[in-house]
């Protein structure tokens, strides 16, 4: 029986874990076996306040970890295999293991779709990204693709703009599925050019991208595209297959929370990607992590109330 539990351990996860050690609520949290969301897959993080000259992004997400055991929260590498939020106190599983906890914060993250083409995971952190805003100043003066046809894609390649030497944009369809807006600001950009009814084939380099073959979806005909960088942004999906019929989702899986840390469901609380489907930055995921422990220290001191009270 643990006062709280916090599935997952990005920058939103390991910031509740120190916020909610420093408490002194002894968090117990599941880090899942790959740890460190997905900061892991970044090569330098630039953005991140106190960090002048950059860091890598495991290097960061150790910080973190070492910063929250120092003040006595119980990290675990191990995924969450089920939970039921339906009882008191909520329960969570680690296999056949049945931890129980008085309030729980999911963190569980986001996780980028990908192409699932040959080279993409091999070049992933050199120059295979799925964030413009984490990676565009590396490659200045450079030409980049951006893959995808929404909001997302369009968002991605204006922001590139502002480094790039030139944005090509690879859709698989004619048409574009981005809002009116995005697709005018992109189509009367000079440096954002588009390769319709394409599809990438595999993304081409040794230690470095170099270039993608690209597939025309019409005649089939193969080519050759060379370029520094391909920017996947075909989507990303929140992590709450574990969550299904126990928490409030959006239409698009994301949990749904009123004011950023509550959900649907009492002492259960939310933080990060998760639920974040607009800024998607470690620095905004901290501070929803913040304020999740926060609001759930209140809500644990408020069942303390409660329970002297009854006695």
């Amino acid at each position: 029986m643990a006062r709280l539990i916090i599935i997952g351990s990005g920058p939103a996860g390991l910031t509740a874990a120190l916020y909610a050690a420093r408490a002194e609520l002894a968090p117990v949290v599941f880090a899942g076996g790959l740890s460190g969301g997905q900061l892991m897959l970044t090569t330098e993080v630039e953005n991140y306040p106190g960090f002048p000259s950059g860091i890598m992004g495991p290097e960061l997400m150790d910080k973190f970890r070492a910063q929250a055991e120092r003040f006595g929260a119980e990290i675990h590498n191990v995924d969450v295999t089920r939970v039921d939020f339906d009882r008191r106190p909520l329960r969570v599983w680690v296999d056949d293991v049945e931890h129980r906890a008085e309030a729980i914060i999911v963190s569980t993250g986001a996780s980028a779709l990908w192409l699932g083409v040959e080279g993409e995971t091999r070049l992933r952190g050199r120059g295979v990204s799925s964030c413009a805003t984490c990676d565009g100043a590396f490659f200045k003066n450079r030409d980049l693709i951006v893959v995808g046809g929404g909001d997302t894609a369009m968002e991605e390649a204006i922001f590139l703009t502002r480094f790039a030497k030139t944005v090509t944009i690879v859709h698989r369809r004619d048409t574009l599925r981005a809002s009116k807006i995005m697709q005018q600001r992109a189509m009367e950009n000079p440096r954002i050019s588009f390769i319709w009814n394409a599809v990438v084939e595999e993304i081409i380099g040794d230690n470095k991208v170099t270039g993608a073959r690209l597939r025309d979806a019409l005649t089939g005909k193969v080519t050759e595209r060379p370029c520094d960088a391909v920017f996947v942004a075909i989507g990303h999906q929140p992590n709450t297959e574990l969550f299904g019929g126990q928490l409030e989702l959006d239409a698009k899986g994301y949990i749904v929370s009123p004011d950023g840390t509550r959900t649907n469901t009492e002492g259960v609380f939310v933080a990060g990607d998760v639920q974040d489907s607009r800024y998607r930055q470690a620095v905004t995921a901290a501070g929803l992590g913040c304020r999740a422990a926060m609001d759930a220290e209140r809500y644990l001191e408020a069942l303390d109330s409660a329970t002297v009270g009854a006695h």
